[in-house]
């Protein structure tokens, strides 16, 4: 049968008056091409969830289009162009709002800190994309993993103190004209942590991380008010969501912190 004769079922009318505030694919693994701060371009796997809305009187969504969308020429951007990929969906799915959630593991190259070892650490990044009333948005979230050590611990133990791995969550909202990229996030994190990780570190880094952990205690509420003070100041942000989880070493439970501001 010829396909011009096939019923299109899907946009048929619907009687039943209720509009859909979000339908289409979820959690669909895609190749992709991430252009990081420096320029380069990172090959790695996306994971995406693509939806619009539907009104009352259409019986149901193209859902083909959406994966026609991610197979239409390279699928490359940074979190400064993520917003074309969103106007697509409108453009193709004849809607007046869309939304795209993207998780990827971004890899970057680090340089141990005392033999100068190279390896690749990966991050757990998203990116939120909306348009609705005619307006764009775009949002990031990075988790990075460091390491924290307990200042209690440090000053009440004679040999040492307890440190565990924890889990830094930054969720933000880029301000209008200005450019935020993953790494800025990531850099901010590891920063103010008591130390950075490292996949790969030689006997004399050990004992760089560890001094340097051990020279830097820091509870969960002092990672997220440090790195609060300067998302606070950062006119590129003008919301965030931060959370530290620290995954105990002494203990059956992490210790949890978050601080949440709309500027």
């Amino acid at each position: 049968m010829n396909a011009a004769h096939l019923p299109d079922t899907q946009n048929s009318k619907d009687t039943r008056q209720i509009i859909i505030d979000k339908v289409g694919i979820k959690d669909i693994a895609h190749p992709i091409t991430y252009i990081d701060r420096d320029g380069n371009k990172m090959p790695t796997i996306g994971r995406f969830t693509m939806t619009v809305s539907l009104p009352e009187h259409v019986k149901g969504t193209h859902m083909s289009r959406f994966i026609e969308i991610l197979n239409d020429g390279p699928c490359e951007f940074n979190s400064s162009n993520f917003d074309k990929i969103i106007n697509k969906v409108c453009e193709k799915l004849k809607s007046d709002t869309a939304h795209i959630v993207l998780e990827f593991p971004f890899f970057r190259k680090k340089k141990a800190p005392s033999s100068g070892v190279e390896s690749m650490m990966d991050y757990q990044v998203t990116l939120y994309g909306s348009f609705a009333k005619g307006e764009s948005e775009v949002m990031m979230k990075v988790v990075v993993p460091v390491t924290s050590l307990c200042p209690c611990s440090k000053s009440i133990s004679k040999y040492g103190a307890h440190n565990q791995r924890s889990h830094i969550t930054i969720k933000a909202k880029v301000s209008e004209g200005h450019k935020l990229d993953i790494e800025d996030l990531i850099d901010l994190a590891e920063r103010k942590a008591s130390c950075e990780l490292y996949a790969i570190l030689k006997r004399d880094d050990e004992k760089v991380v560890t001094e340097r952990a051990y020279d830097n205690p820091a509870f969960v509420e002092d990672l997220v008010r440090d790195i609060a003070l300067d998302l606070n100041l950062d006119e590129r942000i003008n919301y965030y969501r931060l959370e530290s989880e620290n995954f105990e070493s002494i203990h059956n439970h992490s210790a949890y912190a978050l601080i949440e501001n709309q500027k």
